[in-house]
């Protein structure tokens, strides 16, 4: 059985992580040079924001009262994780590989194994723990599968155009 000691540890480190995701998608935006990309780390950012806001609330409610307190999806204000629009989606690609930013797909990848990383770390979580725990790693694996899927999509869209690169010869 987890007790409130190993919840309270087990949040900690998930807030260390979404602290440390954040940071990496607020150093990025200085990386980047496409108005597409920043406007979709910024979106990031704030959803990371809320995820810091979530897990603090709950370790709140466990170092004070031994008790999870969860708020719902509506006071989050979770939103879709569509970032880019279909213009916007389509130039960022033609503007990588016409401008070869690779520092660019980089850090895609990167943001990738960083939401990857955490989603399964959540999922885990969830299938060790009843209860409101449960529920709360359940609900942040959805969210950051959600992440994971949107740079997953464009790690493999980059790869795939690159690979198809006529480099010289």
């Amino acid at each position: 059985m987890v007790t409130n000691e190993d919840l309270i540890k087990v949040f900690e480190y998930a807030l260390h992580q979404e602290y440390t995701g954040k940071s990496f998608f607020e150093n990025s935006l200085q990386r980047m040079g496409i108005g597409a990309a920043v406007t979709a780390f910024k979106s990031l950012i704030k959803e990371e924001e809320r995820h810091i806001r979530l897990i603090a609330k709950i370790l709140r409610g466990l170092k004070k009262r031994g008790q999870m307190e969860l708020p719902n999806a509506k006071d989050l204000g979770i939103m879709p994780t569509n970032y880019f629009d279909k213009r916007s989606q389509s130039e960022f690609l033609h503007q990588c590989i016409e401008g070869s930013m690779v520092p660019e797909v980089t850090i895609f990848n990167t943001a990738w194994l960083i939401e990857k990383d955490l989603s399964e770390f959540y999922e885990k979580m969830a299938c060790e723990t009843t209860g409101k725990a449960k529920k709360a790693f359940t609900f942040l694996s959805r969210w950051e599968k959600k992440h994971e899927k949107f740079f997953h999509e464009y790690r493999d869209r980059f790869s795939d155009i690159y690979s198809k690169i006529p480099w010289g010869g």
